[in-house]
């Protein structure tokens, strides 16, 4: 049994250092891995990024994370994510990444995602350039979580996971107003989860949103934003399969 700890969502700023890093000291007792799906920082400073690299630097188990849309509203990313891969963690973006615990690899695929919105009420590549562009990052992101997760099925990963930001079904989204759930994630996530196959998809974004849904193709999906979980962090436990499969896991978990 593996077990992935997962949070989205802590907003950290100069004023919570230290909050998470006591309930994070935890992790080798009840954890695997440790993912942080988004939204890290409140503005995406390297102020503000430092913060969080703070809370994960030198954790006794593996750090996988993306950003979210908050760690992009300062306009620098890269030094955000520069800042946390010093810092141990393994983020990603359009990539993916093995972890091994023990005998089994974990493969963990990444992206933040974007908007757009859902089957039968979603946007497309029509109108004005600005909207083709918006659906376009959509596609480009879920084309390169797709990529990643058929790259960790090729290399023969016992177990798969999609680490997004935005949502990938609307599920995961009731309790958000109707109105912005194009803003909140795109059915494209799904498509490429689905598409390539997976274990378990985790995402944050939604505050006001449910933790559990699934894919169209029988995919669980875990929204994680910490005010949705309500605690540092959550704990899933995911059977390790006899043999690979890159079909999607069909055994029950937390």
């Amino acid at each position: 049994m593996i077990r992935v700890a997962a949070v989205g969502d802590i907003h950290m700023g100069p004023d919570s250092q230290g909050l998470l890093r006591p309930a994070f000291d935890t992790l080798p007792d009840c954890a695997d891995l440790l993912l942080l799906a988004g939204d890290l920082t409140r503005h995406g400073t390297p102020e503000e990024a430092r913060v969080v690299a703070e809370e994960i630097r030198d954790l006794a188990v593996p750090v996988v994370a993306v950003l979210g849309n908050h760690d992009h509203h300062d306009d620098h990313p890269d030094e955000v994510t520069a800042i946390l891969r010093d810092a141990g963690a393994r983020v990603l973006e359009g990539e993916g990444t093995v972890v091994r615990s023990g005998g089994t690899r974990i493969g963990v695929a990444g992206t933040k995602g974007f908007g757009g919105g859902f089957v039968g009420r979603s946007a497309g590549e029509f109108g004005e350039p600005v909207m083709k562009e918006f659906v376009r990052h959509s596609r480009r992101c879920a084309d390169g979580l797709r990529a990643s997760l058929e790259r960790l099925g090729a290399e023969g990963c016992d177990l798969r996971i999609a680490l997004t930001h935005f949502s990938p079904v609307p599920e995961t989204l009731a309790g958000e107003p109707l109105e912005i759930y194009p803003f909140l994630g795109s059915y494209l996530l799904a498509e490429a989860i689905d598409t390539a196959g997976a274990d378990l998809a985790v995402h944050g974004h939604a505050h006001a949103g449910t933790e559990h849904g699934m894919t169209g193709g029988g995919v669980r999906v875990r929204n994680v934003a910490q005010p949705v979980i309500g605690r540092a962090f959550h704990v899933y436990h995911l059977p390790v399969p006899e043999r690979v499969s890159t079909s999607a896991g069909t055994e029950a978990f937390g």
